[in-house]
């Protein structure tokens, strides 16, 4: 909602979700873990795209109040808050505009494997694993680590010739420092 979106101190603010029912009822739930709640901080991406969101939002629609929360960001035609149903079918009309498309098929893609996309490339960035855990709303780290982080022999190569690179880099460290300390006591002799 927009009161979830702090521009100013580029925070969102994540304390509920809402949920649709095959009904068509929506509710407002608490996050799946007291974990998933939480205060991120925006990227200068995500900055820009809140920024866009609030600034086009839709003046047309109904402003719909959801168990006393209004301000959706993102609603349907009909001012409704969209939830990950829409998402889902985004996703899969563009996968399948793709296939139609080209003959190297892409397979089906959900906004959960988006998190799941997020998490490993963070991780492979070196990202600190707790700074990750906090990011995603995860409770346990070995859900972070384990289910959400998806690294594979490449990772492992890259790692292994990184710390080759950081140990060579350490020995020439330790060189320049003994020839340092070897120049500065011949010095001392004369003195």
């Amino acid at each position: 909602t927009l009161k979830d979106i702090d521009l100013e101190n580029r925070i969102i603010d994540i304390n509920h979700q809402v949920q649709r029912f095959r009904s068509g009822k929506y509710d407002i739930c608490p996050t799946k873990t007291s974990a998933g709640t939480r205060k991120l901080p925006m990227t200068e991406e995500v900055y820009q795209m809140f920024k866009s969101l609030v600034e086009n939002r839709p003046t047309d629609l109904p402003e719909v109040i959801v168990k006393g929360y209004a301000g959706f960001l993102i609603r349907d035609k009909d001012g409704m808050p969209e939830v990950a149903l829409h998402w889902e079918h985004r996703f899969q009309h563009a996968v399948k505009r793709y296939n139609d498309i080209y003959k190297i098929q892409m397979p089906s893609i959900t906004p959960h494997v988006c998190r799941h996309t997020y998490c490993s490339n963070q991780a492979r960035a070196r990202m600190n694993p707790k700074t990750l855990q906090y990011l995603m709303g995860h409770s346990e780290i070995s859900v972070t680590m384990d289910v959400y982080t998806h690294l594979g022999l490449d990772d492992a190569k890259d790692e292994i010739i990184r710390l080759k690179e950081l140990e060579d880099a350490r020995k020439e460290i330790n060189n320049i420092e003994r020839d340092t300390m070897r120049s500065m006591e011949s010095q001392f002799k004369y003195i």
